[in-house]
């Protein structure tokens, strides 16, 4: 009997944190655990644990978590967020050698550098390679204007996208991401795309009795609400105006929950309007986000045209299993604009325009009816096609059908071997 196919991923977030991408990689990784030896090669966590806790290699629920030590600057700081991804990865590049050899290594983005690492470990050791792609880079960084799209950034683009052409398969989150890969030059046959997800098992609707309503005194509010990172991707701004447009309106209110780079800008941009109808919130507890979810008559999901290809918001799949309509800005063109209008779960309105936000808004508010209709069927969306299950289910199967492919194919350079070359190769160098 063989044993089970070893896979590694790469990611800097994981257990204990709570971004979004460490949280779906653990419950991915721990969903995988049947039939897969599963190690995670992560960073330093966010919450606070002594070296003991996360030093060293540990299990949890089936999955090994390897553990590098890296810079910890405050993320506010930009030079200080740039020096923890280089060394972390720089500390991935030294650790990766030393684990137990995987044959498929699936890298993710965070940071994203890290197809760099996983390419390296493939020339010497022959595993094979699984890109998963939550946003696209450095596409999204030009999108947002945080760099130009100049030589240095298009050669880094070019060597990432070579990477990712000799990967066994690219994962992505949409089919606009995948139509993007294929501008570039992709196969077809070698792009999966599997959706994120939400649990809906622990994420349900709560219809009376919601805790963070009582617990912020907003029993009687109709709430619009923003739940996530709240960063530079969401451009949230247009929405503070639409809750200026509105603020006459004692009975509508916003709130925004969670942090992010953007978060003190919004704020410095609310007090100067002099706003009293837009309230920020801490993150709420894992356990608390059917409550936190749930509390919202209306959410927002930002997604502006420049990004649509790059990403796919992963606050979505949370507000369907919560059985809550929500308002978008997504282009005509993208995925996120054909889910809301072809299952009826949401409104969509032009990207730019708070006034066109606050129109939404009253309208939602005055129709509560469509916004039941609305909430039942995001719920049933949640569950026939957004599921943990599913999701987890179709990347088994990619991975199946890699180690398959693998096993035909390659074979792997055994692990002594790969260190001693590239030993020579540094002492040559």
């Amino acid at each position: 009997m063989q044993p089970r196919p070893r896979i590694l991923f790469l990611n800097r977030s994981y257990w204990p944190d709570t971004e979004a991408t460490g949280q779906l990689l653990t419950a991915l990784c721990e969903g995988l655990t049947d039939e897969f030896d599963v190690h995670v090669l992560a960073g330093q966590p966010n919450v606070c644990l002594t070296d003991s806790e996360w030093g060293e290699a540990s299990e949890r629920n089936g999955v090994t978590i390897h553990r590098v030590r890296h810079t910890t600057f405050s993320k506010k700081n930009m030079l200080g967020k740039a020096v923890n991804y280089l060394s972390f990865v720089q500390a991935c590049r030294k650790q990766i050698p030393t684990l137990p050899q995987p044959d498929v290594v699936v890298f993710e983005t965070d940071p994203f550098l890290l197809p760099f690492v996983a390419d390296g470990f493939r020339r010497h050791s022959g595993c094979s390679l699984v890109g998963y792609l939550q946003d696209v880079y450095p596409d999204v960084a030009v999108a947002l204007g945080k760099v130009k799209n100049n030589w240095g950034i298009r050669k880094l683009r070019s060597s990432l996208f070579n990477i990712y052409r000799r990967c066994q398969r690219m994962v992505v989150l949409s089919s606009d991401m995948k139509e993007l890969l294929l501008d570039s030059d992709l196969a077809e046959d070698d792009i999966a795309i599997i959706p994120n997800w939400a649990d809906t098992q622990k994420i349900t609707p709560v219809e009376t009795g919601n805790r963070f309503r009582q617990q912020f005194g907003l029993n009687d509010k109709f709430i619009v609400m923003y739940s996530g990172n709240i960063g530079l991707t969401q451009r949230l701004e247009d929405f503070v105006q639409a809750a200026a447009i509105l603020k006459d309106d004692p009975q509508i209110q916003f709130v925004f929950v969670g942090q992010g780079a953007r978060r003190n800008d919004l704020q410095h941009q609310v007090d100067s309007l002099g706003l009293s109808n837009v309230m920020f919130c801490d993150y709420q507890p894992l356990e608390e986000l059917s409550h936190s979810l749930g509390a919202g008559d209306l959410h927002l999901v930002p997604l502006t045209a420049e990004l649509s290809r790059c990403l796919m918001p992963s606050k979505l799949y949370g507000i369907l299993a919560a059985g809550r309509p929500f308002l978008t800005n997504a282009p005509r063109s993208s995925e996120l604009y054909q889910v809301t209008k072809s299952h009826d779960v949401g409104f969509t309105v032009e990207a730019g325009s708070p006034a066109a936000i606050a129109q939404a808004v009253r309208a939602a508010r005055s129709d509560r009816a469509s916004l039941r209709s609305m909430g039942r069927r995001a719920r049933y969306v949640a569950e026939e096609q957004y599921s943990k299950t599913k999701s987890v289910d179709a990347f088994a199967l990619t991975l199946r059908e890699v180690v398959q492919e693998t096993r035909r194919h390659i074979i792997p350079v055994p692990l002594a071997t790969a260190s001693t070359e590239r030993q020579s190769s540094e002492a040559a160098a």
